[in-house]
């Protein structure tokens, strides 16, 4: 079967894609559901409050098309990630096609799954359907959240069970070739009391691949649960990628969840995080490093929803030549979730004068038994701090990749598994160039 269906992502682009996929009834039902709110929503423009900072009027969805179903014998990309560590799963798609799974007899005799979802949905659909039909990403929520709930493709699936506790972790890499579409998505389920690590990444062929992504992840923990969670976008410089990004959080669970974003044309990431359990915590980390052109919007929402829940969110941003970042969280404390602690911050260091980072912390608080604070900064490497290092014998590119890691420090010293927080750093290391 070819990489993609058939050019162009329209109406009957869909139905070809509908017909080559072997899916029951109901999960046929929510995508035709997905697909007609696709239809109906607008794209996205600069009128729209959420994306008056993001330009994609050169984006046209008819140059790619849906992908095919079909395994692919082609071998992605090396995975960041993975190196060098003892793993429980590991699963891997190129544009959106199966290429290959792996889970650990170990764990799969603990009940534990982890595959592609058309690969389990035969044998285990009536345990995994209520966590697909729940759509945590509301499809609705605009036109690429509908398109990704109309069309994913290559989703990967982790479901834990109550009690089990998984001591190494899992990783899934999605891939794409030069031109490529990708339409994956991550659903990661722990029942009570269960706890894992899961470690994702993309990846294109080259550093400058072009492409499209439109992807999900929903992560939904139970009462009791603590899931670690890596995210690594490394997509290359031609790739537009559009993501929705959803925890559940019920009580008592914790989760901490880390987000590096270093590739792409353009981003737009929307990142929301749902405290619906007393007890409730969550820390997010995000790393942003940005290069040449690139456009990395991130809209983070911390929801509390329950009582006596926490959050905890650090982003810190660097951007050379000619980038531009912009983060927007917000906190919303919904009036029933009295003793909230909620944080937000967002750190920005401009390695250029044409650099431009645009940070919009807000609150939205209905209960009156809070602690809620937020800051944003902004800054330019301190010209001293470099002549103190050439002063000491390095060079200014080592000089100012000295002073940019420290900066992400903060955020890296969150990453509990050192080979993860090490191949982050020097990701982020490799592409600073001097200061100007």
């Amino acid at each position: 079967m070819p990489t993609v269906i058939k050019q162009g992502i329209d109406a009957e682009a869909f139905e070809a894609f509908l017909a080559a996929r072997r899916e029951p009834a109901w999960l046929t039902a929510l995508r035709r559901a997905a697909w007609e709110r696709f239809e109906a929503l607008p794209m996205p423009s600069q009128r729209d409050e959420e994306w008056m900072r993001t330009d994609i009027r050169l984006l046209h969805l008819d140059r790619f098309g849906l992908p095919g179903t079909a395994p692919t014998s082609e071998a992605p990309p090396p995975a960041l990630l993975a190196e060098g560590l003892d793993l429980a799963g590991a699963a891997a798609t190129l544009n959106s096609r199966p290429a290959r799974v792996r889970l650990d007899p170990k764990w799969a005799a603990r009940g534990v799954l982890f595959g592609h979802l058309d690969d389990l949905l035969p044998e285990h659909g009536d345990r995994l359907r209520p966590y697909v039909e729940r759509q945590v990403v509301e499809p609705g929520y605009d036109k690429f959240s509908a398109l990704s709930a109309a069309c994913f493709s290559g989703a990967t699936v982790l479901y834990v069970p109550r009690g089990v506790a998984v001591d190494a972790p899992f990783h899934v890499l999605a891939a794409l070739s030069d031109g490529g579409v990708d339409l994956s998505r991550v659903v990661a389920v722990l029942e009570a009391g269960a706890e894992a690590t899961l470690l994702t990444e993309t990846a294109s062929a080259t550093d400058q691949a072009a492409g499209f992504h439109c992807g999900a992840a929903e992560l939904i923990l139970a009462p009791g649960a603590n899931l670690r969670y890596v995210n690594l976008q490394h997509w290359g410089q031609g790739v537009w990628h559009f993501a929705h990004q959803k925890a559940v959080v019920d009580r008592g669970a914790q989760l901490q969840w880390t987000i590096g974003a270093l590739g792409s044309r353009l981003a737009k990431v929307n990142q929301h995080v749902e405290l619906v359990g007393a007890g409730a915590e969550c820390q997010v980390n995000g790393v942003l490093f940005t290069e040449g052109k690139q456009h990395l919007s991130y809209h983070t929402l911390q929801h509390h929803a329950a009582p006596a829940c926490r959050s905890d969110f650090l982003y810190k941003a660097a951007l050379q030549d000619q980038s531009r970042t912009v983060w927007r969280g917000m906190i919303k404390v919904d009036p029933r979730a009295q003793k909230t602690d909620g944080y937000q911050r967002n750190d920005n260091l401009l390695l250029s004068s044409q650099a431009r980072a645009d940070a919009i912390p807000g609150l939205e608080i209905e209960a009156d038994d809070v602690r809620c604070t937020h800051g944003a900064t902004t800054g330019r490497v301190d010209r001293e701090q470099v002549f103190y290092a050439r002063c000491r014998g390095f060079t200014q590119r080592e000089a100012v990749r000295m002073i940019v890691s420290g900066f992400f420090q903060q955020v890296l010293d969150r990453i509990t598994i050192e080979s993860v927080r090490e191949a982050l750093g020097h990701a982020i290391a490799r592409r600073v160039r001097e200061y100007s």
